[in-house]
């Protein structure tokens, strides 16, 4: 009862209500996005993240940001690690061992041309490793949490800020595009998994682009990201050794990629009732809609268009580089 009590106290008060707020505000998104996903056939991800992004000012009036925050962040790692009920043995089979190792091929050496990119825009290395290891790992999230092993500096929030607005910009295109151009590419639905989860920045976006095309390539493509996020712990050490950082940031596993995991294990050994996995699922579902949604309401394009291109630029080749790489990976050795 006094935990009960706390969480209503949470409720009324200010911030309480404004975290309220704001997901229903998302939940309203989502729901819409899913009604008219239903009577026309189209992606719910990419109509949750339209809606939201067409509703922006509308939020960025409100007082909502709380709510967005922890939908875009909190329900989104919820939502993927509730994924892992979902994820097959079978499924992970069709893929092998080839495209793991590529996984890891993918990240060094987006790693190594964000280096020797920097150098040739005229930045200094520490600001090649957070370009290229954003873009290699997770995005935003990935940006934050090498900045915390970089050696401290002025300017270092100032690039965070302008490489979390790059890979979100691109990431977000990226989500929207890459499906189309791999379906014209011909691409079969397992490559297209592979290639949506070693290429696209940010998990949301992985997860939306994969459910836009089928729930078994959204499943298969979260599982191909999840392999990028394990190795976030691998590059942080990297770069702490490499430029001596004296951040403060962690250095362990997401939880969300520890319970994807452990639920993916629970999934397989089949001890879970049917029905409530059946729930937990539709709960996921429900917690990647309403990311996407806050991600969408959270999103400013004029904002995102005002950083400097020329490392936008750089962020850009890294982008095409990753892609590239999957690509010929996948036309050269095939799944």
């Amino acid at each position: 009862m006094a935990r009960i009590a706390a969480v209503l106290d949470l409720c009324r008060a200010p911030r309480g209500r404004a975290l309220a707020r704001g997901v229903l505000l998302a939940a309203i998104v989502g729901a819409a996005a899913g009604f008219l996903s239903q009577s026309y056939g189209a992606p719910v991800m990419l109509l949750a993240l339209l809606i939201g992004m067409a509703l922006h000012g509308v939020a960025e009036k409100s007082d909502c940001a709380p709510g967005l925050g922890f939908a875009s962040q909190t329900l989104l790692r919820w939502g993927v690690a509730l994924m892992g009920l979902r994820l097959s043995f079978q499924d992970v089979s069709v893929l092998g061992w080839g495209p793991v190792l590529a996984v890891l091929g993918l990240v060094l050496a987006t790693l190594g041309a964000g280096v020797l990119l920097s150098y040739l825009f005229g930045r200094r290395k520490a600001f090649g490793l957070l370009a290229g290891g954003s873009v290699a790992i997770c995005g935003a999230s990935a940006a934050l949490a090498i900045t915390s092993v970089l050696p401290r500096r002025e300017d270092r929030e100032a690039d965070t800020l302008l490489v979390i607005t790059g890979v979100t910009l691109l990431s977000t295109l990226a989500m929207i595009l890459y499906p189309v151009l791999f379906r014209a590419l011909a691409f079969s639905p397992t490559e297209t998994a592979f290639l949506i989860g070693a290429t696209i920045h940010d998990v949301a976006q992985v997860a939306g682009a994969g459910h836009s095309v089928s729930a078994e390539v959204g499943v298969l493509a979260v599982f191909v990201k999840m392999l990028r996020v394990a190795l976030l712990p691998v590059v942080l050490l990297f770069v702490a050794l490499a430029l001596g950082g004296a951040g403060d940031g962690r250095r362990g596993l997401p939880w969300f990629l520890v319970v994807f995991l452990a639920l993916a294990g629970l999934g397989h050994l089949d001890i879970l009732p049917a029905a409530l996995v059946a729930q937990l699922v539709t709960l996921s579902q429900a917690c990647l809609v309403m990311a996407i949604a806050a991600l969408g309401l959270r999103t400013d394009l004029g904002g995102l268009l005002e950083v400097d291109r020329r490392y936008i630029a750089m962020l850009v080749l890294l982008t095409l580089f990753l892609l590239a790489l999957a690509m010929g990976f996948v036309r050269l050795i095939g799944l």
